[in-house]
């Protein structure tokens, strides 16, 4: 414990924090709750907490401050108040509704032995209309009291975050005896779930349910990649159409509407924390890795929806993280499988790569997850790589002039620092899975994301701090951190949970709502761009004409909308150029709808089976009408389709939006959120092109 915390806890003590008794809450004792006058306190008088108004409502939890540090938010036998109800009004949850009249009103939470109370002001002719005061006193310094009287294995437990996608080779669907023990084990301050984890909506729910019920003291962080698009882990819900669809929609409204979305869905199923979007400036059209999970290769683009989607999806109470910093947009090598570098110098990157995360930043992002890819204008220090004992350049996530000098110290972020997955392979290949946790945690991040090898990491962690490798104070400025975190997104344990049956329940409303669809359709419907038309757009098919579709990928999902609008639909699926038979079977064909997806180089190269396939159709004497099914850069290999439209996603909404627009019932407003070329070098479309009926 350093100087301060000891200082702070002697103060606290000093002022009369005693013990007193909790009822059974769930059938189990609770534990101990200190007894003095400022035992309960509202959350927002916290000196880290910042809850903002959102319009006019403003959710305040009242806690219970335990005597061992640790706090839990109480809701029995409270009384909510205002002093002023002209100005604003609270209810029986704790939730303040301003009423548009200038003033000022004290808000009091009371639970029949001890009370707290926090000023709000309302001015409507000033800049700054909200004010809030906080109280002042030392009670309200929780996070420090909490940190003071946790052991050092508590503290690095915060900073660990696993995965469970499998035990003993089978899906973690429900939570497992063995699973619950490592989270108390390790203290665990996380965990990250996966498609695997997440089946249905029910079964979800329960699942984290259970991992909450397992951490002992402080509430889990319950993470997942539910992006949109092509990476979307929950398998039941509203697929919402991804960064690059919402790119070439142009629109800031559509963007929050998502980002809300997602997080109402999460929210409901008890996660808190997601680990989107994506803010990575996809200037590299050989990006193997982000592509179509960035929403384009503009930064201003990138910072303008990507603050969008991050304020609808804060606004719904979920965490929200912008990856993968400094920046991965420019790479041609995936970070899963190589080590990628970014060559660029400080000017440059300031323009572009850093561009979205210092906006994401100043609007206020929880949490940003670094990449494991090389910035050799920022650090040029070198490592021994224990792949093959050649020499490599430091990755951003173990970088500690790129987390701490540039993130920290230079752009002045002063939130969680989440590492990328530490099992992939641009760490676990070239560093010991104990060395690059220590590596990351002595380079500034907060959370180590997918240790490999949970036990041997936390025992390297300990002993690195218990010989000074790694100061004390540098794992405690981490939790203060993720406890700050914590308390602004209200995860907390609570000391009267809903019953599961209840948790179940809104779920199910709210994942996959009618709300939710509706604004899944909107987005794929402006995201669809039109970027070829010779004039064959949109279809005007009689009814014995022949239409023929032909995909590589998802050709079932294709087709099924086609005959919503022509019965007479003859589907194949191809990922190579047709036999003489099939050619044959297709001569009669009024039109071709021709659906390709790639997400490589050397899948849109025209060299591939599947460009000759396309380029085969195009030089038969039938109209092809083409669709870029994710990665907007195939009519690189086919120029010469007679129609081109890109959906930039593989999900249902996506594929009625394209066809949608194929058969006229859907105008099309995209714009190129990037540039394609041809293939040498020059421009086939530009940046913003799109066209329309």
């Amino acid at each position: 414990m350093n100087k301060n915390m000891k200082k702070k806890l002697a103060t606290a003590l000093a002022a009369g924090l005693l013990v007193t008794q909790l009822p059974m809450l769930g059938g189990k004792a609770a534990a101990a709750v200190t007894s003095s006058t400022k035992n309960l306190i509202i959350d927002q008088n916290i000196p880290e907490v910042n809850k903002q108004f959102k319009g006019n409502k403003l959710d305040l939890n009242a806690l219970h401050i335990y005597q061992d540090g640790h706090f839990m938010q109480t809701s029995q036998n409270l009384k909510w108040m205002s002093s002023n109800k002209n100005v604003a009004t609270v209810n029986e949850e704790g939730i303040v509704t301003l009423l548009g009249h200038n003033g000022k009103t004290f808000i009091t939470v009371s639970d029949g032995n001890e009370s707290d109370r926090i000023a709000i002001q309302y001015k409507g002719n000033e800049d700054v209309k909200i004010k809030i005061e906080k109280a002042d006193g030392s009670q309200y310094d929780v996070i420090d009291n909490a940190i003071s009287q946790m052991t050092m294995e508590e503290k690095v437990g915060q900073m660990l975050m696993p995965d469970y996608r499998t035990w003993k080779g089978k899906n973690v669907t429900e939570m497992l005896p063995e699973i619950a023990q490592q989270v108390k084990d390790y203290h665990l301050g996380g965990v990250i779930l996966f498609a695997e984890n997440v089946v249905a909506t029910e079964q979800t729910a329960k699942l984290v349910n259970a991992y909450q019920e397992a951490s002992e003291k402080y509430g889990l962080l319950m993470t997942i990649d539910q992006e949109g698009g092509i990476v979307t882990r929950l398998q039941s819900g509203t697929h919402m159409p991804g960064n690059m669809a919402l790119g070439a929609a142009r629109s800031e409204e559509i963007s929050e509407k998502v980002g809300n979305a997602i997080g109402e869905e999460l929210n409901s199923l008890g996660i808190n924390m997601n680990l989107a979007p994506v803010l990575d400036t996809n200037n590299n059209p050989d990006n193997p890795v982000i592509g179509v999970r960035s929403f384009g290769e503009d930064p201003e683009l990138v910072a303008k929806l990507g603050n969008a989607y991050i304020k609808g999806m804060q606004n719904s109470g979920i965490a929200a993280t912008a990856k993968h910093f400094p920046g991965h947009g420019d790479t041609a090598v995936d970070s899963h499988l190589g080590l990628p570098e970014v060559p660029h110098d400080i000017d440059r990157l300031k323009k572009v790569e850093l561009y979205p995360f210092q906006q994401a930043m100043d609007a206020g992002i929880d949490a940003i997850m670094t990449a494991h890819v090389t910035f050799p204008k920022i650090d040029n220090s070198k490592a021994i790589s224990k792949k093959d004992g050649t020499e490599i350049s430091i990755p951003a996530t173990l970088s500690e002039k790129v987390l701490t000098g540039l993130m920290r110290k230079e752009m002045g972020y002063k939130g969680v620092i989440i590492t990328d997955a530490m099992n992939m392979q641009a760490i676990s290949d070239h560093f010991g899975p104990v060395d690059a946790a220590i590596r990351a945690v002595k380079a500034g991040t907060d959370i180590v994301l997918m240790p490999v090898g949970l036990k041997d990491v936390a025992k390297g962690l300990y002993e690195a701090v218990e010989t000074g490798e790694i100061p004390e104070e540098r794992i405690e400025a981490s939790v203060e951190r993720l406890l700050t975190l914590k308390l602004n997104r209200g995860i907390v344990k609570s000391e009267t949970e809903k019953s599961i049956d209840e948790k179940v329940e809104n779920a199910l409303s709210v994942v996959g709502s009618a709300e939710h669809k509706q604004v899944e359709k909107e987005a794929a419907e402006k995201s669809i761009t039109l970027v070829k038309n010779n004039g064959i757009l949109p279809v005007k098919a009689a009814k014995e004409d022949k239409i023929v579709v032909i995909s590589n990928a998802y050709n079932a999902d294709f087709s099924a909308q086609v005959r919503k609008h022509h019965e007479n639909v003859k589907s194949i699926t191809a990922t190579k150029p047709l036999t003489s038979a099939q050619l044959a079977e297709i001569q009669d064909a009024k039109y071709i709808f021709l659906g390709t997806s790639t997400s490589s180089v050397s899948g849109r190269s025209p060299n591939s089976d599947l460009m000759k396939l396309a380029n085969q159709l195009i030089d038969l004497s039938i109209p092809v009408i083409s669709l870029g099914i994710r990665n907007p850069y195939d009519i690189m290999a086919y120029p010469n389709t007679d129609a081109y439209l890109v959906q930039y996603g593989f999900r249902p909404a996506s594929f009625e939006a394209s066809v949608n627009t194929i058969f006229g019932k859907n105008n099309p407003s995209g714009k190129l959120p990037v540039t394609i070329y041809n293939g040498t070098g020059g421009v086939l479309y530009g940046f913003g092109h799109g066209l329309s009926y």
